[in-house]
Protein backbone atom coordinates (compact mmCIF):
# COMPACT_ATOMS: atom_id res chain seq x y z
CA UNK A 1 0.00 0.00 0.00
CA UNK A 2 1.76 2.86 -0.96
CA UNK A 3 1.59 5.99 1.10
CA UNK A 4 -1.51 8.70 -0.60
CA UNK A 5 0.31 11.69 -2.35
CA UNK A 6 -1.82 13.83 -0.10
CA UNK A 7 -0.42 12.66 3.19
CA UNK A 8 2.60 13.07 1.38
CA UNK A 9 2.35 16.31 0.38
CA UNK A 10 0.97 17.26 4.08
CA UNK A 11 4.17 15.06 5.81
CA UNK A 12 6.28 17.51 4.08
CA UNK A 13 4.84 20.96 4.55
CA UNK A 14 6.70 23.02 7.40
CA UNK A 15 3.55 23.69 10.00
CA UNK A 16 4.30 23.88 13.83
CA UNK A 17 1.87 25.28 16.11
CA UNK A 18 0.70 29.42 14.60
CA UNK A 19 2.39 28.66 11.27
CA UNK A 20 -0.35 26.07 9.79
CA UNK A 21 -0.53 28.32 6.65
CA UNK A 22 1.47 26.02 4.29
CA UNK A 23 -0.32 22.55 5.35
CA UNK A 24 -3.60 24.01 5.39
CA UNK A 25 -3.33 25.46 1.53
CA UNK A 26 -1.99 21.69 0.84
CA UNK A 27 -4.90 20.37 2.76
CA UNK A 28 -7.32 23.38 1.34
CA UNK A 29 -6.67 22.37 -2.41
CA UNK A 30 -7.09 18.92 -2.24
CA UNK A 31 -10.71 19.02 -0.30
CA UNK A 32 -11.38 21.40 -2.91
CA UNK A 33 -11.73 18.80 -5.43
CA UNK A 34 -14.90 17.26 -3.69
CA UNK A 35 -16.43 19.61 -1.22
CA UNK A 36 -17.01 23.06 -0.44
CA UNK A 37 -13.94 24.55 1.55
CA UNK A 38 -12.99 27.18 3.78
CA UNK A 39 -10.63 28.97 5.35
CA UNK A 40 -10.52 31.03 9.12
CA UNK A 41 -8.37 33.60 10.78
CA UNK A 42 -7.37 31.12 13.24
CA UNK A 43 -5.37 29.15 10.66
CA UNK A 44 -8.03 26.09 10.65
CA UNK A 45 -9.74 24.69 7.38
CA UNK A 46 -12.97 23.42 6.68
CA UNK A 47 -14.65 21.22 3.86
CA UNK A 48 -18.12 20.42 3.49
CA UNK A 49 -20.19 17.50 1.76
CA UNK A 50 -24.04 18.35 1.95
CA UNK A 51 -26.26 15.70 2.76
CA UNK A 52 -27.85 13.73 -0.06
CA UNK A 53 -31.14 15.36 0.58
CA UNK A 54 -32.22 18.66 2.15
CA UNK A 55 -33.37 18.55 5.86
CA UNK A 56 -31.93 15.07 6.28
CA UNK A 57 -29.40 13.80 9.21
CA UNK A 58 -27.32 15.60 11.51
CA UNK A 59 -23.67 17.73 10.64
CA UNK A 60 -21.00 15.60 11.26
CA UNK A 61 -18.06 17.57 11.81
CA UNK A 62 -14.41 15.13 11.83
CA UNK A 63 -11.90 16.95 13.47
CA UNK A 64 -7.91 16.27 12.64
CA UNK A 65 -4.97 18.99 13.75
CA UNK A 66 -3.06 20.42 11.69
CA UNK A 67 -0.24 21.68 13.58
CA UNK A 68 3.07 19.76 14.42
CA UNK A 69 5.63 20.04 17.06
CA UNK A 70 8.39 22.50 15.83
CA UNK A 71 10.77 24.81 17.28
CA UNK A 72 11.03 29.17 17.51
CA UNK A 73 14.29 31.03 17.70
CA UNK A 74 14.26 33.21 20.76
CA UNK A 75 18.24 34.14 20.45
CA UNK A 76 21.05 34.92 18.12
CA UNK A 77 24.46 35.27 20.17
CA UNK A 78 27.48 36.75 18.84
CA UNK A 79 29.21 33.70 17.83
CA UNK A 80 26.54 33.35 15.23
CA UNK A 81 24.20 30.40 17.18
CA UNK A 82 20.90 30.08 17.42
CA UNK A 83 19.33 29.89 20.55
CA UNK A 84 15.55 28.21 20.57
CA UNK A 85 12.33 27.49 22.39
CA UNK A 86 10.31 24.52 21.47
CA UNK A 87 6.66 24.40 20.31
CA UNK A 88 4.77 21.77 21.53
CA UNK A 89 6.56 18.67 23.38
CA UNK A 90 10.13 17.86 22.89
CA UNK A 91 12.54 15.30 24.57
CA UNK A 92 15.58 17.21 24.39
CA UNK A 93 17.29 13.93 23.92
CA UNK A 94 15.54 13.43 20.39
CA UNK A 95 16.81 17.28 19.00
CA UNK A 96 20.37 16.30 19.63
CA UNK A 97 22.17 15.76 16.08
CA UNK A 98 19.35 16.56 14.08
CA UNK A 99 18.97 19.38 11.23
CA UNK A 100 16.29 21.97 11.22
CA UNK A 101 14.83 23.58 8.33
CA UNK A 102 14.20 27.26 9.84
CA UNK A 103 11.54 29.32 7.83
CA UNK A 104 12.62 32.85 7.49
CA UNK A 105 11.51 35.96 5.29
CA UNK A 106 14.27 35.19 2.75
CA UNK A 107 13.26 31.25 2.45
CA UNK A 108 14.20 28.32 4.16
CA UNK A 109 17.76 27.81 6.07
CA UNK A 110 19.04 25.02 7.03
CA UNK A 111 20.70 24.21 10.79
CA UNK A 112 22.29 21.53 12.72
CA UNK A 113 21.92 20.77 16.29
CA UNK A 114 24.85 19.56 17.92
CA UNK A 115 26.24 18.61 20.75
CA UNK A 116 29.91 18.46 22.61
CA UNK A 117 31.60 15.10 20.81
CA UNK A 118 31.68 12.39 23.47
CA UNK A 119 35.59 11.94 23.41
CA UNK A 120 35.50 15.51 25.17
CA UNK A 121 32.89 14.83 27.87
CA UNK A 122 33.54 13.84 31.69
CA UNK A 123 31.74 11.58 33.28
CA UNK A 124 28.69 13.28 34.37
CA UNK A 125 28.43 15.37 31.17
CA UNK A 126 27.67 11.64 29.38
CA UNK A 127 25.44 10.95 32.00
CA UNK A 128 23.49 14.57 32.04
CA UNK A 129 20.35 14.49 29.86
CA UNK A 130 20.63 17.79 27.57
CA UNK A 131 17.65 20.27 28.31
CA UNK A 132 16.07 22.62 25.95
CA UNK A 133 18.17 25.66 26.84
CA UNK A 134 21.79 23.69 26.87
CA UNK A 135 21.40 23.37 22.57
CA UNK A 136 21.80 25.70 20.02
CA UNK A 137 21.26 25.74 16.21
CA UNK A 138 24.48 26.28 13.77
CA UNK A 139 23.49 27.49 10.19
CA UNK A 140 27.01 28.10 9.12
CA UNK A 141 27.17 32.08 10.13
CA UNK A 142 30.59 32.74 11.15
CA UNK A 143 29.21 36.15 13.54
CA UNK A 144 26.21 36.71 14.96
CA UNK A 145 26.31 39.66 12.23
CA UNK A 146 26.05 37.02 9.30
CA UNK A 147 23.30 35.08 11.45
CA UNK A 148 21.42 37.94 11.94
CA UNK A 149 21.35 38.69 8.44
CA UNK A 150 19.83 35.31 7.45
CA UNK A 151 17.60 34.74 10.34
CA UNK A 152 15.61 36.55 12.85
CA UNK A 153 13.82 35.86 16.24
CA UNK A 154 10.86 34.32 15.88
CA UNK A 155 11.55 32.84 12.54
CA UNK A 156 10.35 28.36 12.97
CA UNK A 157 11.83 25.64 12.29
CA UNK A 158 11.34 21.79 11.86
CA UNK A 159 13.04 18.71 11.55
CA UNK A 160 14.51 18.41 8.20
CA UNK A 161 13.88 14.43 7.66
CA UNK A 162 11.57 13.45 4.70
CA UNK A 163 8.94 10.58 4.84
CA UNK A 164 10.12 7.23 4.55
CA UNK A 165 8.18 3.87 3.57
CA UNK A 166 9.74 0.73 5.72
CA UNK A 167 8.18 -2.77 4.53
CA UNK A 168 4.96 -3.82 5.43
CA UNK A 169 2.94 -0.84 4.66
CA UNK A 170 4.51 0.98 7.17
CA UNK A 171 5.43 5.12 7.14
CA UNK A 172 8.23 6.84 9.08
CA UNK A 173 8.15 10.68 9.13
CA UNK A 174 8.22 13.53 11.17
CA UNK A 175 4.26 15.29 12.08
CA UNK A 176 2.54 12.29 11.12
CA UNK A 177 1.24 13.66 14.72
CA UNK A 178 -1.30 14.49 13.00
CA UNK A 179 -1.21 15.13 9.43
CA UNK A 180 -2.60 11.88 9.76
CA UNK A 181 -5.76 12.79 11.28
CA UNK A 182 -6.27 15.43 8.71
CA UNK A 183 -5.30 13.26 6.30
CA UNK A 184 -7.98 10.51 7.57
CA UNK A 185 -10.69 13.54 8.17
CA UNK A 186 -10.38 14.57 4.34
CA UNK A 187 -10.60 10.80 2.84
CA UNK A 188 -13.42 9.98 5.24
CA UNK A 189 -15.24 12.93 3.74
CA UNK A 190 -14.11 12.48 -0.12
CA UNK A 191 -15.73 8.34 0.87
CA UNK A 192 -18.60 10.05 1.40
CA UNK A 193 -19.24 12.28 -1.36
CA UNK A 194 -18.01 9.64 -3.47
CA UNK A 195 -21.33 7.49 -2.29
CA UNK A 196 -23.60 10.94 -3.20
CA UNK A 197 -23.40 12.17 0.32
CA UNK A 198 -24.73 10.85 3.89
CA UNK A 199 -27.92 11.48 5.36
CA UNK A 200 -26.78 14.57 6.95
CA UNK A 201 -23.35 17.01 5.68
CA UNK A 202 -20.29 15.93 6.64
CA UNK A 203 -17.69 18.65 7.57
CA UNK A 204 -14.04 17.51 6.85
CA UNK A 205 -11.96 20.06 9.36
CA UNK A 206 -8.24 20.56 9.72
CA UNK A 207 -8.17 22.67 12.87
CA UNK A 208 -4.76 24.93 13.97
CA UNK A 209 -2.70 24.88 17.38
CA UNK A 210 -3.83 21.37 19.06
CA UNK A 211 0.02 20.82 20.33
CA UNK A 212 -0.35 24.49 22.47
CA UNK A 213 -3.95 25.38 23.24
CA UNK A 214 -6.89 23.47 21.31
CA UNK A 215 -8.06 27.34 19.89
CA UNK A 216 -8.54 25.52 16.66
CA UNK A 217 -11.01 22.84 17.76
CA UNK A 218 -12.51 25.36 19.98
CA UNK A 219 -13.18 28.39 17.94
CA UNK A 220 -14.30 25.90 14.65
CA UNK A 221 -16.33 23.89 16.97
CA UNK A 222 -18.41 27.17 17.61
CA UNK A 223 -18.44 28.75 14.47
CA UNK A 224 -19.37 25.67 12.95
CA UNK A 225 -22.13 24.24 15.20
CA UNK A 226 -22.18 20.42 14.53
CA UNK A 227 -24.73 18.19 15.83
CA UNK A 228 -21.69 15.73 16.70
CA UNK A 229 -18.12 15.47 16.03
CA UNK A 230 -14.80 12.81 15.92
CA UNK A 231 -11.80 13.83 16.96
CA UNK A 232 -8.84 12.07 14.66
CA UNK A 233 -5.47 11.49 16.39
CA UNK A 234 -3.10 9.50 16.97
CA UNK A 235 -2.42 7.09 19.93
CA UNK A 236 0.32 5.15 21.44
CA UNK A 237 1.37 2.14 19.42
CA UNK A 238 2.05 -0.47 22.14
CA UNK A 239 3.90 -2.83 20.12
CA UNK A 240 7.52 -0.94 20.64
CA UNK A 241 10.13 -1.72 23.61
CA UNK A 242 8.82 -0.04 26.80
CA UNK A 243 5.73 0.19 26.78
CA UNK A 244 3.70 -1.38 29.86
CA UNK A 245 0.05 -2.68 29.11
CA UNK A 246 -3.05 -2.51 31.56
CA UNK A 247 -2.64 1.67 32.28
CA UNK A 248 -2.24 1.51 28.36
CA UNK A 249 -4.63 -1.09 25.95
CA UNK A 250 -3.19 -3.25 23.63
CA UNK A 251 -3.22 -0.95 19.63
CA UNK A 252 -0.61 -2.65 17.91
CA UNK A 253 0.48 -1.46 14.14
CA UNK A 254 -1.67 -3.11 12.02
CA UNK A 255 -4.59 -3.47 13.96
CA UNK A 256 -6.55 -0.92 12.73
CA UNK A 257 -8.24 2.52 14.20
CA UNK A 258 -8.71 2.47 18.04
CA UNK A 259 -12.48 3.69 19.20
CA UNK A 260 -12.55 5.22 22.31
CA UNK A 261 -14.98 5.02 25.12
CA UNK A 262 -14.71 7.80 27.83
CA UNK A 263 -15.77 10.14 30.54
CA UNK A 264 -16.11 13.32 28.54
CA UNK A 265 -16.89 10.87 25.02
CA UNK A 266 -20.56 10.48 24.30
CA UNK A 267 -21.38 6.59 24.76
CA UNK A 268 -23.74 6.23 21.52
CA UNK A 269 -21.09 8.17 19.77
CA UNK A 270 -18.88 5.62 20.55
CA UNK A 271 -21.26 2.90 20.23
CA UNK A 272 -22.06 3.88 16.85
CA UNK A 273 -18.21 3.83 15.58
CA UNK A 274 -18.60 -0.09 17.16
CA UNK A 275 -21.36 -1.21 15.10
CA UNK A 276 -20.04 0.67 11.82
CA UNK A 277 -16.34 -1.57 12.23
CA UNK A 278 -18.36 -4.47 12.64
CA UNK A 279 -20.85 -4.29 10.17
CA UNK A 280 -17.93 -3.14 7.48
CA UNK A 281 -15.64 -5.37 9.13
CA UNK A 282 -13.12 -3.40 9.46
CA UNK A 283 -10.29 -4.11 12.49
CA UNK A 284 -10.18 -2.16 15.51
CA UNK A 285 -9.33 -2.02 18.71
CA UNK A 286 -10.50 -0.16 21.92
CA UNK A 287 -9.76 2.17 24.60
CA UNK A 288 -11.16 3.37 27.94
CA UNK A 289 -10.26 6.99 28.81
CA UNK A 290 -11.45 8.22 32.54
CA UNK A 291 -10.55 11.66 32.40
CA UNK A 292 -9.68 13.57 29.52
CA UNK A 293 -8.42 12.50 25.87
CA UNK A 294 -5.74 15.08 25.37
CA UNK A 295 -7.07 15.51 22.00
CA UNK A 296 -9.41 18.18 20.20
CA UNK A 297 -11.96 16.21 21.58
CA UNK A 298 -11.30 17.91 25.14
CA UNK A 299 -12.27 21.09 23.83
CA UNK A 300 -15.19 20.27 21.30
CA UNK A 301 -17.52 18.57 23.60
CA UNK A 302 -17.42 21.42 25.82
CA UNK A 303 -18.25 24.14 23.43
CA UNK A 304 -21.50 26.11 23.36
CA UNK A 305 -24.16 23.86 24.87
CA UNK A 306 -21.68 20.95 24.31
CA UNK A 307 -21.70 18.73 21.01
CA UNK A 308 -21.84 15.28 21.39
CA UNK A 309 -18.09 13.62 19.93
CA UNK A 310 -16.27 10.71 19.95
CA UNK A 311 -12.68 10.08 18.96
CA UNK A 312 -11.20 7.69 16.48
CA UNK A 313 -7.09 7.35 16.87
CA UNK A 314 -4.54 5.86 14.70
CA UNK A 315 -1.70 3.66 16.50
CA UNK A 316 1.88 4.99 16.37
CA UNK A 317 5.50 4.19 17.37
CA UNK A 318 7.72 7.26 18.83
CA UNK A 319 5.53 10.00 19.09
CA UNK A 320 6.82 13.30 19.12
CA UNK A 321 10.09 12.70 17.22
CA UNK A 322 11.38 12.90 13.52
CA UNK A 323 10.95 8.73 13.29
CA UNK A 324 6.48 8.73 13.84
CA UNK A 325 5.66 5.69 12.44
CA UNK A 326 2.43 4.29 11.38
CA UNK A 327 1.00 1.01 9.27
CA UNK A 328 -0.84 2.35 6.07
CA UNK A 329 -3.76 0.32 6.87
CA UNK A 330 -4.49 1.36 9.76
CA UNK A 331 -4.86 5.43 8.26
CA UNK A 332 -6.97 3.77 5.65
CA UNK A 333 -9.24 1.72 7.95
CA UNK A 334 -9.72 5.15 10.31
CA UNK A 335 -11.19 6.61 7.06
CA UNK A 336 -13.31 3.84 5.93
CA UNK A 337 -14.79 3.46 9.70
CA UNK A 338 -15.84 7.19 9.95
CA UNK A 339 -17.11 7.08 6.49
CA UNK A 340 -19.25 4.40 7.19
CA UNK A 341 -20.08 6.00 10.67
CA UNK A 342 -21.55 8.85 8.53
CA UNK A 343 -23.87 6.71 6.68
CA UNK A 344 -25.81 5.17 9.82
CA UNK A 345 -26.45 8.98 11.06
CA UNK A 346 -30.44 9.02 9.83
CA UNK A 347 -32.65 11.78 10.55
CA UNK A 348 -34.38 12.62 13.96
CA UNK A 349 -31.41 10.77 15.89
CA UNK A 350 -31.29 12.17 19.44
CA UNK A 351 -28.02 12.28 21.38
CA UNK A 352 -29.69 12.91 24.48
CA UNK A 353 -28.74 11.52 28.06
Amino acid sequence: MPAPDLLQRLLTAPAPSGHESGAARVWREACAEFAEVKGDKVGSSSARVPARAPGGGPTLAIVGHIDEIGLHLTHIDDDGYLHFGQIGGWDPMVLVGQRVSITTRGGPVVGVIGRKPVHLMKDEDRKHVPEIKDLVIDVGAKDGEEARKLVRIGDFAVIDVSPVELPNDRLVSRSLDNRVGCYVAAEAARLVAQEGGAPGDVVALAVAQEEVSFAGSRTSAYALRPDLAIAVDVTFATDQPGIELGPITKHTLGSGPVIAYGSTLHPRISELLHDAAEVAEIPFTLESLGRGTGTDADAIHLTREGIPTGLVSVPLRYMHSPVETVALEDVDAAARLIAAFAQRLEPGMSFER
